[in-house]
């Protein structure tokens, strides 16, 4: 950028004094012959000094344009500074420079558009902070004000029926049993974010393993009528850790589970393409709006019908699903119309240098 300028500047200059030149010359010849017209002796003494006339003008001429030259890139990098304090104003306003620092004029216009991006980026990032210690007090606070309710009445009634005291402390067993819940999910997702977490990966029984988390999910299913239908090959298998792996696919057939028309389906399939195996869980139920759909796995994030309950986890389910397969080289991503929603999952099917993670 400096060379461009530099010759540009350069250009201009060797070209202004060529034709400064040219012009005096040209100048001259014409004085010079119009003066030998005259018999004027003032017309004679200018015309046998004429040479002398032409050697001052090209002196002073070139002293000027030197001078302008040499203080132009003083101009410019003046306009350049002042352009500077205009790179963090958080407006919309573009930067503007002369015609020779139009690439300069390019490159700050980027630069404070990215500034701007990372402004907005950061009061995202603080926008979504405040929202997480707000889910985060909301969750926790929900069965802990339940547990303080049930305990301080124990306290306060000593003689309290063994019936009544029994299932104030069966209920209150239950909130602290959820709030632990809750606090170690928030441990785990910190987990994966610090990449604390260490996979021992080996090939898996997929298809094993799908058909034992269909039969454990049986009772949740059935309670609403629902079913699982498993199409996969009995060979297939995976490249993973086969802990991490059943906790990805729990956590999205719970999921699924939890938001499946009554009396319904949930469709998973599995089969390998290439170097990468595809599963994918399709379910009956609401269509999950495009803005909800793109947050899915976002920390903390529910459907608000969910977030009212007090049942559940933390909305820390899908996030971690996706940090787990992050770190397997893979891909999750969610889709949803039509009453239909599809989650799918991409893992490496073979041991590869790509796909060792941490």
């Amino acid at each position: 950028m400096k060379n461009n300028i530099e010759k540009k500047m350069r250009g201009k200059l060797f070209v202004t004094l060529i034709l400064y030149t040219l012009t005096g010359y040209i100048l001259t010849v014409l004085l010079d012959y119009g003066f030998g017209k005259f018999s004027n002796s003032f017309f004679q003494w200018l015309q046998l000094r004429i040479e002398v006339v032409y050697f001052l003008y090209l002196i002073v001429g070139f002293c000027c344009l030197f001078y302008h030259y040499w203080k132009k890139p003083w101009l410019y990098f003046e306009e350049v500074v002042n352009a500077t304090k205009t790179v963090y104003q958080l407006d919309d306003s573009t930067i503007e420079l002369s015609e020779p620092l139009k690439d300069v004029e390019k490159q700050m216009n980027q630069i404070k558009m990215a500034v701007l991006l990372s402004q907005q980026a950061v009061k995202e990032a603080e926008n979504k902070k405040n929202e997480l210690v707000m889910y985060l007090a909301h969750d926790i606070r929900t069965p802990l004000t339940s547990i303080i309710g049930y305990l301080s009445l124990l306290y306060e009634a000593p003689d309290m029926p063994v019936e009544q005291k029994a299932k104030y402390v069966g209920i209150t067993l239950k909130k602290a049993t959820r709030l632990e819940k809750l606090i170690n999910e928030f441990f785990e997702i910190a987990r994966y974010n610090t990449q604390q977490i260490k996979l021992e990966k080996a090939n898996v029984d997929l298809y094993y393993m799908l058909v034992q988390l269909i039969d454990e999910f049986y009772p949740v299913l059935s309670a609403k009528g629902n079913f699982a239908i498993l199409h996969a090959e009995e060979t297939l298998t995976v490249y993973g850790d086969s802990e991490k792996l059943a906790r990805v696919f729990n956590n999205i057939l719970k999921n699924a589970a939890a938001y499946s028309s009554p009396d319904s389906e949930i469709l998973i399939t599995a089969e390998q393409q290439q170097d990468k195996v595809i599963i994918t869980f399709t379910n009956h139920g609401n269509t999950i709006p495009h803005d909800q759909l793109s947050a899915i796995f976002e920390k903390f994030n529910r459907l608000d019908d969910a977030r009212k309950s007090d049942t559940g986890g933390a909305g820390l389910g899908l996030s971690i699903a996706e940090e787990i397969v992050r770190l397997h080289g893979g891909k999750i991503t969610a889709d949803s119309e039509d009453n239909m929603v599809t989650f799918t999952v991409s893992l490496p099917a073979h041991f590869s240098e790509k796909s060792m993670g941490c």
